[in-house]
């Protein structure tokens, strides 16, 4: 059996374009790209690449217009949008569609031709209904760095999207979920419930049946019972220092949370961190001081007596860049972690880094060695 051939002809577009939303009414863009995509001589993708002002893209965006909806979108960065420049969009035909253009184009060339003239001849043609494309990335360029998001479309081949389409393959599908809701969760672990996140499954999975006609029933429960497996303990996290009144930032693409603590002796920065696949549950208290290097080795006497008796966490020293922080963890193995379990953890770590303060600043300032410094702290 032969192997399948697959080419990709790219065409370079500068020309304004008419598309039609739901309602027929006219949408203004400015095409710069269109692509095919062939495998074995069989039309398997369009993509039309096309730049639009922020304002028409808000109107895309609020009607969802491409299949633009919020949960099929991860972001690639966290910036906002501004009000310059232009917004770019790469779409891809939807599978159906194909054999229509195929129809009229052998090649790139009478593609891109015959697209242009159905917006000047027949405005009202499938091809130009933005129901028809799939958006697969929207970006901005910005001079801080790129700014937007690509959708659960780009996830999957365009292959298989035909596939499924045409024969109700739900294999390659499902895994495209899979995929992205990984990406989808670790972009967004504040908002990542478990409620969140099988609601957006299940609109996801009833479009794919809108517009492929595949069932996912058995594994859409698989993918649930992952995700309430994935973000238990970072669900039990964020839900205590919200409930808690904990004002916190997540950390990009982690399962981290930074907040400041006010103690009576000083503030610093802490992290709470989920470890999903370890169990465990770790706070830090980040020492606002570091120590310089010709006092590291008293400060790390200091550590050491203070940590001798300790019951609840330890205090740590990074020798390389004189770090200090006071760690404190739960290993939940085969038990679920409460507001409790965190409760103890964090008042007895931010406890115990205020306590300590004093005295890392004595032996640093030289006021104090570190057995002086230890004796003044726990008299």
């Amino acid at each position: 059996m032969r192997p399948m051939t697959t080419k990709t002809e790219h065409c370079h577009l500068n020309s304004d374009l008419t598309l039609h939303d739901r309602t027929t009414t006219p949408l203004p863009i400015h095409a710069v790209a269109l692509a095919l995509t062939i495998q074995d001589d069989e039309l398997i993708e369009c993509r039309l690449t096309f730049q639009v002002n922020p304002e028409l893209y808000e109107h895309i965006e609020t009607e969802a217009l491409f299949n633009l909806k919020p949960e099929v979108r991860n972001p690639l960065s966290p910036r906002e949008f501004l009000p310059e420049p232009d917004i770019k969009i790469e779409t891809t035909l939807k599978p159906d569609l194909l054999p229509r253009l195929a129809g009229h184009a052998t090649n790139i060339d009478e593609a891109a031709n015959y697209i242009l003239n159905l917006s000047q001849e027949q405005p009202d043609d499938p091809l130009l209904s933005t129901e028809n494309w799939l958006a697969l990335s929207v970006k901005q360029l910005q001079e801080s760095g790129e700014a937007g998001y690509r959708t659960l479309w780009d996830y999957i081949s365009p292959a298989a999207l035909a596939q499924a389409a045409t024969s109700g393959s739900s294999e390659e599908i499902s895994e495209v979920i899979v995929n992205f809701f990984k990406d989808w969760t670790e972009a967004n672990l504040s908002e990542a419930t478990q409620k969140a996140t099988s609601q957006m499954l299940e609109r996801i999975t009833n479009f794919f049946k809108d517009l492929a006609d595949v069932n996912l029933d058995e594994q859409v429960e698989i993918l649930q019972q992952n995700i309430s497996k994935s973000t238990q303990i970072f669900e039990e996290m964020v839900n205590f220092f919200k409930e808690d009144e904990w004002p916190f930032v997540q950390i990009e693409a982690n399962q981290i949370l930074e907040m400041v603590f006010h103690g009576e002796n000083g503030e610093w920065k802490c992290y709470a961190q989920a470890r999903e696949e370890e169990k465990q549950f770790v706070f830090y208290s980040l020492c606002p001081v570091k120590v310089p290097k010709r006092k590291r080795r008293a400060v790390g006497e200091f550590m050491s007596r203070a940590n001798y008796g300790m019951i609840i966490g330890n205090f740590e020293l990074d020798f390389t860049d004189g770090e200090i922080r006071y760690k404190t963890s739960i290993d939940v193995e085969g038990d679920r972690l409460t507001s409790a379990l965190i409760r103890q953890l964090v008042d007895a770590n931010v406890t115990m880094m205020d306590k300590y303060l004093p005295g890392i600043n004595l032996v640093i300032d030289g006021e104090a060695s570190p057995e002086d410094a230890i004796a003044q702290i726990e008299s």
